[in-house]
């Protein structure tokens, strides 16, 4: 199983270099760095902070987990964009994508939110037209085809869009027995279209290490997490000792998990090495 470290992009610390902490994050062994996204949040914006880590590093992929898909409105734009990114990068660009499920960013951006299923079909009926050199929009994605899509969410819109665009499932960050209940699900639905292989299955964590780390984890998780139908699940599946996330990491490992990555809360450069250290990197 592969272990990815998410970028400090949750309410960022001014003082924190994404290009120290990717430099970093690639010395020690990560196989990838992800972010995720919000747009009513202090947060940086998904692919702006990943092409700032690209710039920095050589090896380590680049992973959205998740961004939110229909927010994205100019949907020839977005392919233009990603191609360019995944060109520029070397081909290392994974999207994990999602609706989302708070209305607040959609009505900050002037999107339906009632709609964002359909611009979401329609973003992806663009992209990857484009990404295949139709419409005579480039550049060509470094990626055949585009970069690799994953997709986010327990619903069947989720499961369709999968088999239909993507190469797997990425689960929220509620926890190995939220993510194990799924995968029947996932597993049939893949095996239903007809589709070879397996599913990759992405799996997120949270975690903050180190002295104070338990209160500094639940005081920025209850922040960031101030409704929706996982928010309980998904503080207290915060991870804040070695102890429990070689545990977690364990237990994703049995349940089938391709790649697990943990998004770090509070805390300075020093937690790309706690969390090295807690996974054996």
């Amino acid at each position: 199983m592969g272990i990815g470290i998410g970028l400090p992009a949750v309410h960022p610390d001014p003082d924190m270099s994404i290009v120290d902490w990717a430099r970093r994050a690639e010395e020690r062994g990560f196989a990838a760095l992800g972010t995720t996204d919000r747009l009513v949040y202090d947060t940086y914006e998904p692919l702006t902070a990943l092409a700032t880590a690209a710039g920095a590093t050589s090896r380590i992929r680049l992973i959205t987990t998740i961004l939110l898909a229909p927010l994205r409105a100019n949907h020839a734009l977005f392919a233009k964009s990603t191609a360019t990114f995944d060109r520029l990068s070397g081909g290392r660009l994974v999207l994990g994508l999602a609706p989302g499920t708070r209305e607040d960013d959609y009505s900050a951006s002037g999107v339906d939110f009632r709609r964002r299923g359909k611009l979401f079909d329609a973003l992806l009926e663009q992209a990857t037209q484009q990404w295949q050199g139709q419409g005579g929009i480039g550049p060509h994605p470094a990626t055949a085809g585009g970069p690799p899509l994953l997709f986010g969410g327990f619903t069947k819109p989720a499961l369709r869009r999968m088999t239909t665009y993507g190469r797997g499932w990425i689960g929220g960050a509620q926890g190995v027995d939220n993510f194990r209940a799924f995968l029947p699900r996932v597993r049939q639905a893949w095996q239903d279209a007809g589709k070879a292989g397996a599913p990759r299955l992405v799996a997120t964590a949270h975690f903050s290490l180190g002295p104070d780390a338990e209160q500094r984890l639940h005081s920025r998780l209850a922040n960031y997490y101030t409704s929706g139908t996982y928010t309980r699940e998904s503080i207290e599946a915060g991870l804040s000792t070695p102890e429990e996330v070689a545990r977690e990491v364990a237990a994703y490992a049995e349940a089938g998990c391709d790649e697990l990555i943990f998004f770090p809360h509070g805390g300075g450069l020093e937690q790309v090495d706690l969390l090295a250290d807690a996974v054996g990197l």
